[in-house]
């Protein structure tokens, strides 16, 4: 359990560190810079674990029960903590890896995460957590509730991403300019070289594929999931009690991990002590995600890319809401100051 979680953790957080793989910026992007190319790729990555998932399930390797659809902790929930990850500078794991990174505004981030998810499971809050999960649908499998294939979901989803990639990849480049390569061969690709976010979204869909036999060999009946594990760490370190250590607690500590190496190695690693207000935003953006996380049983990986992955209403209508979520606190955190600012310079311009 401690080698294959920390094994898979590790892998993603060097994957997600070297590849920017940032969802918080990806869907701020599409709002404020109207770049889809971050949300592509979490497409990319939802596309190769669904067919790899399915294809277990198939034969028999994997388990996975759907279960009910929390419709109204999902909706709140997850439009809460899209809210949230703007306030924090990252999502759940963008969060885990920038820490890794030494920027010490996700730690306090990530303070808040753990200590909101954990009031939210087994604290003060937990009654209001359950009450609203309890507003639920019978069935949360989009396949089951149309009386369709799973698979023809999938196909046509497949199809849909192969247009926008397609599409995207025929695009004019962009010319950046680039500093001559420092170092030669692997360790020039691996911890120098830009990594492309298609790329980095096969290899982070492929990590979410491994996670689910290697979770389920344990007992712990999923794939990658960040926020109860998170949550499960603050718990065992308060009470000492071992049945909040599991596969899931071994993977986040090995996003961590996976995150330092690759930043060390890339020379990207140094502590980053934010300002009064940037730390005060991360630890309330933290206890947001948590909230938000815990109630909508998800976060952008557990939701947003697992659970669409597995073709659920509660997947897939959670990445809406954490989308929209992203983008209200966009407007008023990026744009609206911008507005503020030019309407009192024009002001100013017109009195003078």
């Amino acid at each position: 359990m401690i080698v294959t979680g920390l094994l898979c953790g590790a892998l993603l957080g060097f994957v997600m560190q070297r590849g920017r793989f940032c969802l918080t910026g990806g869907f701020r992007d599409m709002y404020i810079a109207k770049d889809n190319r971050m949300f592509y790729a979490l497409l990319i990555a939802v596309a190769v674990q669904s067919v790899g998932v399915y294809t277990l399930i198939e034969l028999g390797i994997v388990q996975f029960d759907a279960g009910g659809f929390s419709w109204m902790a999902t909706i709140i929930g997850s439009f809460i903590f899209g809210i949230g990850i703007v306030l924090a500078g990252g999502c759940a794991t963008g969060t885990w890896y920038r820490a890794g990174e030494g920027l010490l505004g996700s730690w306090i981030a990530l303070f808040g995460y753990m200590f909101m998810s954990a009031v939210m499971r087994t604290g003060i809050l937990g009654p209001v957590d359950q009450s609203m999960k309890s507003v639920q649908t019978s069935s949360n499998s989009i396949a089951e509730t149309t009386g369709i294939s799973v698979w023809v979901f999938i196909a046509i989803f497949i199809a849909i991403v192969l247009w926008v990639v397609i599409k995207e990849l025929k695009k004019p480049k962009i010319a950046i300019p680039t500093m001559k390569p420092k170092r030669t061969g692997l360790s020039h690709l691996l911890f120098e070289k830009r990594w492309h976010p298609f790329f980095t979204a096969v290899l982070v869909g492929v990590i979410a594929l491994l996670a689910w036999p290697l979770s389920e060999a344990t007992g712990r009946m999923f794939g990658l999931g960040i926020t109860a594990p998170s949550a499960n760490i603050l718990q065992f370190l308060v009470t000492g009690d071992n049945q909040f250590i599991n596969w899931g607690v071994f993977l986040v500590l090995g996003i961590f991990l996976g995150s330092f190496i690759a930043a060390k190695a890339s020379r990207e690693f140094r502590f980053r002590m934010p300002d009064v207000k940037t730390g005060i935003s991360s630890f309330l953006g933290g206890n947001l995600m948590g909230f938000g996380a815990s109630l909508a049983g998800g976060c952008s990986i557990g939701n947003g890319l697992v659970m669409t992955a597995m073709m659920t209403w509660q997947g897939w209508i959670s990445l809406l809401f954490i989308i929209l979520g992203t983008w209200t606190a966009s407007y008023f955190v990026f744009i609206r100051p911008q507005v503020k600012k030019k309407t009192v310079v024009s002001d100013t311009t017109i009195t003078a």
